[in-house]
This record gives C-alpha cells, structure tokens and sequence, in this order.
C-alpha cells in the first residue's frame, strides 16, 4: 500500500514560514533514515493564483479532492484570524475527522480546525497572542495558552511559527521514534525534542546577555549530561552564578527552573529508549535516564507524558507498526 500522505493546505495570503517547515520536514526525500518516508502533496484551498507572504505567488497542483485520501492534513496558519475560512475546506476537513485522519494546525491555522468543529472539547493551543480570542469565540474547547503543542491523538495543535516546527518533529517522533526524530532535526539544525508543555515566550523584559554564554553553555551541558545527578549549587557553580540568580535566568530563558528543566530533559532520554530498546526493562531506563528510581521515573513521566512508561510503550509499538502496514 501507499506510504502515509500528508497533504498542506495553501490559500490566498499564505503564511510563508509555516508552510515552509511543512514542507521542508514532509517533502524532502530521506533515504538515508532507511524507513519508507511520507509521501507530501499541497492542495488549494480556492481557486485563483495564491499570493503569500513576501510577494510570492504560488500555484498548488491539487485541489481540495485531495484531503479525501490524506492521512494527515496541515494547516500552516491561516491569513486572518477574524476571516471564516471557505466552506468548502470546512466541507472536507470535516470528512476527513469523521473518517480519521490526523488534523494539524501552526500557529492561527488552529482558527480553521475550529470553524470546522474538528476542535469541540479538545485541548488546543496557538500563538499566545490569539489564546484568548480564540477561547471566547469557540467556548466547547479548551486552549492551552503557553503550550508549545498540544497532541490530542487525531488533532495536533502549535503556537506560533517556530513551535510547528516542534509540533513537525513531534509527529515525526510519534510515527518514526526517537533516532530518525533525532536525525531529522539534525539535518535542520534545531534541538531534537522540546516538550509540547514548555512555555512559549511572552513579551517581557529579556535578560542582559552579559555572562558570556554562560546560560547557554551550561544548558548545552546540561543535555549532553542529563542522567548525571545534579544540583542546582553544582549547576550554579558551573555556571559561575549564584543558585538565586541561576533559577531567575534558567527561567527567564526556558520557562522552566533547572530542575524541572532537568526533568523534562530525562523524560525525552526515557521516551526514547521506550521507543528503541523494547528488551530494556523499565527499572534500568529510570536508572540510565538519571530518574534514580522506578518509582520516580513514573511519577514524572505520568505528571508530564500523561501516560505510564510502559502504556507509551504499548502505544509506540502500535503506531509505529500501524504506520509501517499503512
């Protein structure tokens, strides 16, 4: 059969990045990642050449006939928040939910998913400035508002611009794992795994970058060293700051506390031995991702994942083999 479809929408007025990282993590080929790689089409949301952002105007080779066969649909943004999307896209994302193909959003793209009613009591996020519009006119769903991408199963959701591309290699997480994720993001030059939770930015006064790259080295270690124990005087004293102004900084630049930070970091290195070690038990995965314990291992990765180690085992093993039967 053929390999899993994703299919972008492009309409008038097109938010060009967005529908550049759909297309630079979905339409390049990628034999060197040795899986079969998704098949990538662009479909016209109306009729009449499609201007986009920057003077560009473009011309998508199909039409909306195409979601019928799509097995995930992306919308890259959408042109205005206040503008109804046309009924006729509407029409066929509709079709595609109840038929059970994954829907996707970036950024105000979230705006048409609601209008479809694809949304209704699901969890969602978007860019921060739209979170609470959004909230107000479509009141059976809940947005996440500093999330940086929500996955409610069939519906994926990003905040502005650069989370899609975390939402983009999340999708690839969940179909391929963890090693062809990692090999992705390398090939684009962008840290391997953010957690979807991790607070978008929001307009506030920005620290003085006058420590020398300190912050950024010591996170860069941090990620390279995310089993070891750590603390945050011994953080703070490779840093060369004191514990108070290390917790001010970590958060200011990460949304986090460094431990928190820490955790999510060793939840990422868990998932992905989940994923690619299936003899492993979970005892030594809490071991080698630095949790100490099977029991703290589990605490945190239920509070965070929302699911157990071994059920997002289970359910990586079956989307993973789904995918490949596809």
């Amino acid at each position: 059969m053929d390999s899993h479809l994703v299919v972008a929408v492009a309409y008038d007025r097109l938010c060009t990045f967005e529908f550049g990282c759909v297309v630079e993590l979905f339409a390049l080929p990628r034999p060197e990642l040795g899986v079969e790689w998704y098949r990538f089409a662009v479909c016209a949301a109306e009729d009449g050449p499609i201007r986009a952002a920057g003077g560009v105007t473009l011309s998508a080779p199909h039409t909306l006939k195409l979601l019928d066969r799509a097995d995930t649909i992306v919308i890259p943004g959408w042109r205005d928040a206040d503008e109804p999307p046309p009924e006729p896209l509407l029409r066929k994302l509709r079709a595609a939910a109840r038929r059970g193909a994954r829907l996707c959003s970036i950024c105000s793209g979230v705006f048409v998913l609601a209008a479809a009613g694809a949304l209704d009591g699901k969890t969602v996020t978007t860019h921060w400035r739209y979170a609470q519009k959004l909230q107000a006119r479509y009141p059976a769903l809940h947005v996440a508002p500093d999330a940086l991408y929500v996955d409610e199963g069939a519906i994926v959701t990003s905040a502005g611009s650069a989370a899609g591309l975390d939402m983009l290699l999340h999708l690839v997480r969940r179909d391929y794992g963890g090693a062809v994720a990692n090999r992705v993001a390398q090939r684009l030059v962008v840290p391997p795994h953010r957690d979807g939770g991790q607070a978008q930015f929001v307009p506030r006064p920005m620290p003085p970058e006058n420590d020398g790259g300190r912050l950024a080295r010591l996170i860069d270690w941090m990620r390279a060293h995310a089993a070891s124990a750590h603390t945050v005087e011994s953080l703070a004293q490779r840093a060369s700051m004191s514990g108070r102004t290390l917790q001010r900084r970590f958060r200011e630049a990460t949304g986090f506390g460094p431990y928190e930070w820490l955790i999510r970091e060793r939840i990422a290195l868990a998932k992905d031995m989940l994923e690619t070690r299936p003899r492993l038990s979970i005892g030594v995965i809490a071991e080698r991702a630095g949790f100490g314990s099977e029991e703290s291992m589990r605490r945190h990765f239920r509070r965070i994942a929302m699911t157990s180690p071994a059920a997002y085992r289970l359910q990586f093993a079956r989307q993973h083999g789904a995918l490949k039967s596809a």
